[in-house]
């Protein structure tokens, strides 16, 4: 260790408090710097166990290979694992609505596929030999053909071809193929699946499982490979690409940067730069500032080094040494302290992610060497910025300047000269203390920008919180039920008897059921110029029905308050609803308008009563489009009789409340598969929306809000270290004022007017910021939301709490800075130099 390195050492001994604030600040940076890798790390890898539970871990598939080339890539040192399946063949299905997916596809799976491949049972079981297949869910909602388990099914099995080529799988459905019969099968129907990740979307069959336990040579299989080299998949699937054509597993590749997505990776790479970005910015304003003040303090030592023959290049790495101690005390400890909060973070948060993810898989703590060692980097990296950029300001400063200190008293008169109208505002403390605070503009200049920089931060972050809440609010606060089912033109006596046989399944806590009717009519009553007048009397218009049952109907008669008499028995008045379905505004509540329903012909054939109400028991089913103006009447279900024989169109829906909504829409789902509904349905979970809003703003809330109190931390260390030190470096000054009769309130008083002008200056610049910050994000959501009566809410508790803050850490600072200033002896502070 040479005599620089020593004098490096001593004085990091000497500024203990200025030491210890400076590795305090590594080790918020360090322990940032790798909470960010390590979150991203376990990020990433759970979405990838997600994707791989979803569509399989394997990396590469071959789509129609024979036996031959199968068993050479099960002897292939790259691959680590293989599974396959028998592409038995296509088979038309009788029935099917979709044009660009016309067949079934016959895969024949052995046990090890079965393990591998991801394929989730919904109803029934797996099938034991090769007479027996399972069917996917899908097939029964896109192609309209419902086939029941334990039903058999005969089918002429081959292969589609175009020009002579045999297509597969991943070959979408084209005009000008046929399919050439092979083989007559017949199976029975065991069970029905969840579509498979492995089946693309454009695929042109609708993949039927069956079991196959052994390898024919003159069969064709689908070949799934796992590689040593994930990212290495394209090159090995060119290398046999002329013969054999191949998939890659993008769901599961693109963690690896293996992905034509370049959105994606583009997002993950910002994220994680941006986030790296203000990691930086806050620690080298801490860093960069305590070397500043450090070399500030030892310029007259820098002066009498060189005058001795010490060059510029020997004190940059005494300096630099500085900076490579403080990274051995900070960054190590950092490194643990960001894992351990990961660590901490990652259980409170795991449940919200799954419901994100509407995945299974655990989010579980991944630390990646590589990872690691980039956020040990990026750490010492700011460090030795921080440390270079003062120590080559130091070493170019000429001999003499340094050992006179000239350069601390080059502000002009101009610069500091304050007004007669100020003078009198601010008296003697405060004038000094305003001198004092645009003396020293440029060594300050680091805590405003640290305190803007938290201001910005926690502003913004409760901004994105909150906004993200009222979002949630908006979009789920008319939602009844948990899960609902709907169909259109489904036969009354088939929907009751559904409803029926699912109230009783496991976990429905509460059931109702609707049959929702569209008639054309006219409303009398309405005024001449209602909505631009074009609701004339002679004008026919859509008019809803909405038939709910008798005991959901007369409990909300009995909570709005009126006669049961009048709404009970055939031709009682019905509840009425005009509403202004783009504005969300109600008209005519509490008059009694007459709704008039027409035949096919158009002639009157049923007039209705109606009172007109703002508000309805249950929530309409959905439509393709509702018009601007809804017309509709809310009915009993006693009273359907005397609508029949009117020209309609229906849907009809069962609503469902549960205590867990995802499990319970699976049972409900069997259930439905189960009864062999005919017709074409919709089974949605309307909580999702809301849990997916509440978990999501709970992430939110705890990522943005412990990155801001991290950010936060570092600032305040900055103030901290910029603010005290400053303080011990105006000893003889604050020394010579006190000697000359300022008394101790005068003294007070000066003190607080510098802390009001560093908080003044802050939220001058934070809350600007931060409001425009909040603004942005606020119309950034509501747009990508489409929510057009969103209002702007400025948040004034967030920026409260800043403003308060702010004030808080420069009192508390300059509080126990000057404390230590009163203790000392007046006399040794004006004899003595900076120690």
């Amino acid at each position: 260790m040479n005599i620089f390195h020593k004098v490096a050492l001593q004085s990091l001994k000497k500024n203990r408090t200025r030491t210890f604030v400076t590795v305090i600040g590594v080790v918020m940076s360090a322990a940032l710097f790798t909470a960010v890798a390590t979150f991203g790390t376990s990020l990433l890898q759970y979405l990838m166990n997600g994707s791989k539970l979803k569509c399989g871990s394997w990396h590469i598939d071959f789509v129609n290979v024979n036996s031959d080339f199968v068993q050479e890539r099960m002897e292939d040192s790259e691959v680590t694992d293989a599974v396959l399946f028998e592409n038995i063949g296509y088979a038309l299905l009788d029935g099917a609505k979709s044009t660009e997916k016309p067949y079934l596809f016959v895969a024949g799976f052995t046990d090890e596929t079965f393990d591998e491949l991801p394929v989730t049972l919904i109803s029934g079981r797996f099938p034991q030999n090769d007479t027996e297949v399972i069917l996917p869910n899908h097939i029964s909602i896109k192609a309209d053909v419902r086939i029941p388990v334990g039903e058999p099914i005969h089918i002429a099995v081959g292969n589609r071809e175009e020009s002579g080529n045999i297509l597969t799988q991943h070959d979408p459905y084209r005009d000008g193929e046929s399919l050439n019969i092979a083989e007559e099968k017949k199976y029975t129907v065991v069970g029905v699946y969840e579509r498979a990740g492995f089946e693309e979307h454009d695929s042109p069959g609708y993949t039927a499982i069956t079991r196959t336990d052994m390898v024919d040579a003159k069969g064709r299989y689908s070949l799934f490979l796992t590689l040593n080299s994930p990212q290495k998949a394209n090159e090995y699937g060119n290398r046999f690409a002329g013969s054999f054509p191949y998939v890659l597993n993008e769901d599961v590749l693109r963690f690896y940067g293996v992905s034509d997505n370049t959105l994606f990776n583009a997002v993950m790479f910002a994220v994680g730069g941006v986030l790296i970005a203000i990691i930086m910015i806050g620690s080298v304003f801490l860093i960069y500032n305590s070397f500043h003040i450090s070399l500030n303090e030892r310029v007259h030592q820098f002066g009498i080094l060189m005058s001795v023959g010490a060059t510029p290049r020997q004190l940059k790495s005494s300096v630099l040494f500085e900076g490579i101690c403080i990274g051995v005390l900070g960054i190590l400890p950092g490194v643990a302290v960001g894992i351990g909060s990961v660590a901490l973070a990652l259980p409170v948060v795991e449940e919200n992610f799954a419901t994100i993810s509407a995945s299974d898989v655990p989010l579980e703590l991944s630390v990646s060497v590589p990872a690691l060692a980039a956020a040990i980097a990026v750490s010492f990296v700011t460090i030795m910025i921080s440390a270079y950029i003062p120590a080559g300001k130091a070493a170019s400063v000429p001999v003499m300047e340094c050992i006179r200190q000239t350069g601390e008293m080059k502000t002009e008169a101009e610069d500091v000269k304050i007004s007669g109208f100020f003078c009198r505002i601010y008296d003697l403390e405060g004038i000094l203390a305003l001198k004092n605070f645009r003396r020293n503009r440029r060594r300050y200049r680091s805590v405003i920008l640290s305190l803007t920089l938290s201001v910005v931060l926690f502003v913004a972050g409760s901004a994105f919180g909150s906004t993200l809440k009222g979002i949630a609010k908006e979009l789920t606060v008319e939602l009844d039920g948990d899960i609902s089912f709907y169909a259109k033109e489904m036969p009354k006596e088939e929907l009751l008897a559904l409803h029926d046989r699912l109230k009783n399944v496991d976990g429905v806590s509460r059931s109702t059921w609707q049959s929702d009717l569209i008639y054309s009519g006219t409303v009398e009553g309405l005024p001449d110029d209602f909505a631009g007048g074009r609701f004339r009397e002679d004008c026919n218009i859509p008019v809803y029905a909405q038939f709910i049952e008798d005991a959901v109907y007369y409990d909300f008669i009995e909570r709005l308050g009126f006669s049961m008499e009048e709404y009970y028995g055939q031709d009682a008045k019905v509840l009425g609803l005009i509403m202004d379905t783009e504005e969300h505004k109600v008209f005519f509540t509490g008059q009694e308008m007459e709704f008039i329903l027409h035949s096919s012909t158009g002639e009157r054939a049923k007039t209705i009563c109606t009172t007109v109400v703002d508000n309805y028991p249950l929530d309409m089913l959905p439509y393709d489009s509702t018009p601007q103006y809804l017309f509709l009447m809310v009915v009993p279900w006693s009273m359907n009789s005397e609508f029949d024989g009117l020209e309609r169109s229906s849907k009809s829906g069962l609503t469902f409340w549960a205590d867990a909504p995802a499990q319970t829409m699976a049972r409900i789902q069997s259930g439905i598969t189960d009864a062999g509904v005919a017709c074409d349905y919709t089974l949605i979970n309307l909580s999702s929306a809301v849990e997916l809003f509440r978990s999501l703003t709970f992430v939110v809330d705890v990522f943005t809000y412990a990155f801001a109190a991290m950010i936060s931390l570092i600032a305040v260390a900055n103030v901290f270290n910029t603010i005290s030190t400053n303080i011990r470096i105006r000893r003889r000054e604050l020394a010579m004022l006190r000697s000359v009769g300022m008394s101790e309130q005068g003294f007070n008083r000066m003190m607080n007017f510098e802390c009001f002008f560093y908080g003044l200056r802050t939220l001058l610049f934070g809350v600007p910021i931060a409001g425009i910050f909040s603004w942005l994000i606020y119309k950034g959501m509501a747009l990508s939301e489409q929510l057009e009566g969103f209002a702007y809410h400025f948040p004034w508790k967030s920026m409260t709490a800043s403003v308060l803050g702010v004030f808080c850490i420069v009192f508390i600072t300059m509080l126990y800075a000057t404390n230590k200033i009163r203790k000392e002896n007046i006399i040794d502070a004006l004899r003595d130099d900076m120690v």
